[in-house]
This record gives structure tokens, C-alpha cells and sequence, in this order.
């Protein structure tokens, strides 16, 4: 799904589904110690692309260990019991290959991609790299200290303290009210010995999914993963059950001064999670609100009445509750109408249908996008792997089509009454 404008980098939870008519066959093989691998052969470029995930991400974490995941990813590539972080670099760049690591609300992530001659040799490393990390002192001094500038720096700007605010209030104890990043006061407490006893719990074989896309026939890469996977055993106690808090059903009105040349507007609307029965028909609608210089908050905010700097919104696939959030960056003097104009925009559709051809054009929006955003390698690994962690099944690529363009303009109107109706805002900016 796309990408917010704000996000400093890419959101792997809002990437877009598979959804080629003529599409590669997925092969689907769970090995004996519950590991899944998922393969599908794709010869058009020599090049192999996979996605080891974990399913376990900043979700997963109490109040005291926000940042924790992110902190265990980011040192994933910098040491193991017998590579420091300089060998790995140096083994990575001799292929010419690309090997990084990551973590999201949902799962977390090490991907890679290489010519298909060096898939075996790279693919030896990243098992090792999930398997025996060590978390050198001195990496993890410096990657604290690394996370702590990025910390406070994020303190400057302007979208990103108004959306930890605004999260904040419609999460409240939820793991998801948290930045993925961490707090000031909790990366500077953790230790080698948390993140090992973090890695310990979930990074284990039952617990994973390895996506493999490229030339490499289903056969040669199930055996690659057995042979370099296969023996690493499941702890005999089960992973811990994710339970979430209930969410706050307060609505919450925040005006958060800064010396900024613009305020930022933001309206929230708690909204389902992905295996929700309306999922799609809001993807539809965050595309027809928000999604383009077409959109109705872009044609109507800024085009016609000339509120907004910027203006989107966005709907984040979320194995818990999501939320549905509106935002515009606009000149100080415009705030109140600019916030009376985002709420309008978004709950008309409760009083107002769309028109056919509105519902049609959207529909064609959407599903263009969502084709042209699995073109590689590298994104065919990544959807089929995050379908497989949020357990949307294989067939979720087309399912999700399908549903899309059977939406009609009676489900849209019935979605906006049911979500919204009990806004969060925030206003940023000068007093």
C-alpha cells in the first residue's frame, strides 16, 4: 500500500499486493522444524531475491522495551560469534550483493539480493547472521548512540511529533502507540544480554518465513534452506501469545505549540485490521481521499480553497487495530478552517455516496498502482512473504483484487458510518 509522504524511509507494511494477471507459481514448503519457505521461480533476470522474516516486530514490545527490535535488526549485520561487522561488510560487497536488516510493527526483517550464482554463499551468511548474533559491546554502544542523535532529531520534525502525539492518544498502552525507533530513556537502558534473550524468544525456526523470488528453480532453494536452516531445532516452549490492550474510546483534541512557518493538521479514526471484512473497502477509500493530485483532499484543499502545503491520507495495514488518518500541512492563520475542511472531506462520504464514475476511477487507481508495485524480485519476495506472516493466505493476491472490484458505492457510504464518526486531531504549530 503506498508509502506515506512522511515516512523517512520505506514502510514495508504498506506495500502493495501481487496482483498480476499472469503471475510466476508460488511454491509453498514448511520444513520439519515449522520453518516456511515460500519459492517462486521468476528466470526473466539473473537474480535471486529473499525475505527472511520473523514474526515478531515492535509490536511485540512492552512499554520499557520500546526500540528493541529495532535496535536487534540493526545489529543483525554487525557481528556473530565468529564475523565482526567489517568481515560481514567485506564478504557482502565482494558479490556485489545486498544485505540488510529491518523491523516493523508486525514482523521483522533481513532481505537480501544477488546474482543467482551467488545465492548459496549469501544465503549462508544471512543464516548465520540470524542464528548466532552476538551483539558486540562496542556495536551496540555505537549503534545506541547512532539511535539516540536519530531520537532527537526526530524531535525537529514537525509531521513526525504531531503523528507520535496523535498515535499516541488513539493507541494509548497499545505496543503501536510507540515509535518503532524507541524513547530516549529505553534505548539508553538496553543491554547485550536483553537483545539476546529477545532473539532467544522469537527468532527461531517455527517462527519464520523465508520468501525466495528469481532464477532458482522451488527444488534447489527448499533444499538450500534445509541444508542451512533444517538443523536448527524449536525451543520446546511455545513463542509467548500476543495480546493487545483495548484501545482508548476517548477522543482526544491536542494543540501542541512549536515555532514552525506552517501547522500541521492531522485527523484520526480508529479503524480495523487487516483481516477485517472492510480492509478493502477503506484501502479504496484512503485512495480516493487522499492518494495523488487527483484525490478529493488534494482537489478540494488545495487546488480549489488553497489550504494545504501537503495533503494525504493514509489507512496502515496492521495484524491489530489500524487507524484511518488525514493530515495537511498549511499556513498558521489557516488552521481552524483547514481542520474543519479535513474532517468535512472525510466524513461527507458518510451523507454524500460517491459517484459511479468516481467509484470507477478509484478502483482503477488503486489497482494500477498495486500491479505496478510488484515488478522485481526483491517486491514478489517481500508481498508473498508478508502475506504469509500476517496469514492472509496464498490466494490473498487475488482474493484482495477481486474484493476490490466488487466494491460497490452502498459498502463505501456504510464504511464511513462505521469509522467516521469519533475523530482524534492534533494541531502543530505557532500558538
Amino acid at each position: 500500500m503506498p508509502s506515506p509522504s512522511y515516512s523517512p524511509k520505506v514502510d514495508l507494511d504498506t506495500m502493495p499486493p501481487f496482483l498480476s494477471s499472469v503471475r510466476p507459481q508460488l511454491h509453498r514448503t514448511v520444513l520439519d522444524n515449522g520453518l516456511v519457505v515460500l519459492v517462486t521461480e521468476n528466470p526473466v533476470a539473473d537474480i535471486v531475491a529473499a525475505r527472511l522474516f520473523v514474526r515478531a516486530g515492535t509490536g511485540h514490545e512492552r512499554s520499557s522495551e520500546a526500540g528493541l527490535f529495532a535496535l536487534l535488526t540493526a545489529l543483525l549485520t554487525k557481528g556473530t560469534d565468529r564475523l565482526s561487522s567489517m568481515e560481514i561488510a567485506e564478504q557482502v560487497e565482494s558479490m556485489g550483493a545486498s544485505l540488510s536488516s529491518d523491523t516493523s510493527a508486525d514482523y521483522s526483517l533481513l532481505s537480501l539480493k544477488t546474482v543467482s550464482a551467488d545465492f548459496e554463499p549469501v544465503l549462508t551468511l544471512a543464516a548465520h547472521l540470524l542464528r548466532s548474533p552476538a551483539f558486540p559491546e562496542a556495536e551496540l554502544d555505537l549503534e545506541q548512540r547512532l539511535t539516540l542523535q536519530s531520537i532527537r532529531s526526530m524531535q525537529e520534525q514537525s509531521f513526525t511529533v504531531a503523528y507520535n502525539a496523535l498515535r499516541a492518544a488513539m493507541y494509548g498502552d497499545h505496543p503501536y502507540a510507540r515509535p518503532g525507533i524507541g524513547t530516549v530513556e529505553t534505548v539508553s537502558s538496553f543491554t547485550q544480554d536483553q537483545l539476546l534473550k529477545i532473539h532467544q524468544t522469537y527468532f527461531r525456526p517455527d517462527n519464520m518465513v523465508i520468501s525466495i523470488c528469481g532464477r532458482i528453480s522451488p527444488e534447489a532453494a527448499v533444499n538450500l534452506v534445509a541444508q542451512h536452516f533444517g538443523d536448527w531445532q524449536a525451543p520446546t516452549e511455545r513463542v509467548p501469545d500476543l495480546i493487545y490492550p483495548p484501545l482508548p474510546n476517548q477522543p482526544s483534541q491536542q494543540v501542541l505549540p512549536q515555532d514552525t512557518n506552517q501547522t500541521i493538521v492531522m485527523v484520526g479514526y480508529q479503524a480495523p485490521p487487516v483481516k477485517h471484512p472492510i480492509y478493502g473497502v477503506l484501502k479504496l477509500i484512503s485512495t480516493y481521499l487522499g492518494n495523488g493530485l487527483s484525490s478529493r483532499l488534494f482537489v478540494e484543499l488545495r487546488e480549489k480553497r488553497g489550504l494545504a502545503y501537503d495533503v494525504s491520507a493514509f489507512y496502515p495495514t496492521r495484524l491489530g487495530m489500524s487507524q484511518f488518518v488525514a493530515y495537511m500541512g498549511t499556513a498558521p492563520e489557516n488552521t481552524a478552517v483547514a481542520l474543519e475542511g479535513l474532517r468535512y472531506e472525510s466524513e461527507r462520504l458518510i451523507t454524500e455516496a460517491l459517484t459511479p464514475e468516481e467509484l470507477t476511477a478509484s478502483k482503477n487507481k488503486l489497482l494500477g498502482q498495486y500491479a505496478l508495485g510488484k515488478q522485481t524480485n526483491t517486491q514478489i519476495a517481500q508481498l508473498l512473504g508478508w502475506y504469509e506472516v500476517l496469514g492472509l493466505g496464498t490466494g490473498f493476491d487475488q482474493s484482495f483484487q477481486e474484493a476490490i472490484a466488487a466494491i460497490t458505492l452502498e459498502e463505501i457510504q456504510a464504511t464511513a458510518q462505521d469509522c467516521f464518526l469519533a475523530p482524534y486531531t492534533v494541531q502543530l504549530g505557532p500558538t
